[in-house]
Formats: C-alpha cells, structure tokens, sequence
C-alpha cells in the first residue's frame, strides 16, 4: 500500500503532464492556426482533384501516420466515401528490402517515388525534425512536386527548413506532448476535410 506522500507525489505528476499536454496544443493553437487552415484546404483540394495523402514516420509518428490514414480510408465521424491515405509505414517487405538491399534512410523515399505522383500531398512526421528517412522522403517530394507538410516540434529540427508547409509544437521538448498534439491535429485534419468535402 502506498504511502500518502507517494500518492501525493504521483497526483502532482500527473497533474503536470496533463497540463503540459494542454499548454502544448494552445501554444500549437495560437502559432499555427493560419497554417492548418491552410493545410486543411491543400489536401481537401488534392482529394477534389483525384490525388491521395502520403503519411510517414518512426516509431510513435509511424503510428500516427497509420492512424490518421486509417481515418481517411475508413471514416473519421461521418459516413462518406474512402478518401485516398497511405501510410508508408505499413508495407514490412518494401521497408526491409530497401533498408536491407540500400540504406535504412531510403524507406520512404524509394516508396515516394514508386507511388508518389505530382499534386499528392505528403504528411511527413518527426517529433524532431531531424529523422533522416524522413528528411529523404520529403526531397524526393520535390524532386517530383509533391506538397510536402512537415509535422514536428522543438525548433522544428532540419524539417523547418526543406517543408513546403510546417506545423510545429514548440511548446517545450517532450516528445510525449508533441506526439499527443500530433494525433489530435490529425484528427482536426480528418475532420474539417470531411466538413469541407461532404457538408450539404
């Protein structure tokens, strides 16, 4: 049995995660808000024009790029047609070859440019902006004009910089806080596209 002051201790602290978490988001709110609005409209125009939404990341952020692929291609709210999400997290036989055969930095790239068309939209994920693989994927966007959105924290790492778009949190640099602020911009993203796309 624990004693009070442990219980105490253990309250303060989640106390303070839970704030943090929500500083984190307004902070995001008020520093990015234009940005997302934007964002929102880029990929609600690229499903408009038949293209689809690349999703990638490490770790944490792989998970978050099936997820937020998986609310497009099933639903998110409403009950709508699939909308075209991949994540490039997902396929274990085109990840390992690539990393096994080349360099693991080459994971998504090499799927960018096997799947990737002009006009796509790409969501590119790094709690620190500074994952190689991630970096890599994001100039093989360039290279065939597919809009690249960076999504990460701190200082926005080496992603700030080579993101055609960038939303940050840079409210602090917990890695827990930044991933916890991702998914619920994602959900926000799934949201007001299927405002956009299918409010009557």
């Amino acid at each position: 049995m624990s004693s009070p002051f442990v219980e105490s201790t253990m309250n303060d602290a989640i106390i303070k995660a839970f704030e943090e978490s929500v500083q984190a988001k307004k902070s995001f709110l008020k520093e990015n808000l234009s940005t997302l609005v934007l964002v929102i409209d880029l990929i609600a125009q690229a499903f408009i024009g038949g293209k689809k939404l690349l999703l990638f990341g490490n770790g944490g952020s792989a998970a978050d790029a099936q997820h937020i692929a998986a609310e497009f291609v099933n639903r998110f709210r409403i009950e709508r047609k699939p909308l075209p999400a991949l994540a490039l997290t997902t396929d274990t036989s085109a990840i390992t070859s690539i990393a096994n055969d080349y360099d693991y930095k080459d994971i998504f790239a090499k799927q960018v440019k096997a799947l990737g068309k002009e006009g796509d939209i790409a969501l590119a994920i790094s709690t620190s902006g500074n994952a190689e693989n991630v970096l890599a994927a994001v100039a093989a966007c360039k290279e065939l004009k597919i809009i690249s959105v960076g999504l990460t924290g701190g200082d926005g790492g080496k992603l700030a910089k080579r993101a055609d778009y960038l939303l940050c949190v840079s409210e602090g640099k917990n890695t827990a806080r930044i991933q916890e602020t991702h998914i619920l911009v994602g959900h926000v993203i799934c949201e007001m596209v299927d405002q956009k796309l299918f409010s009557p």
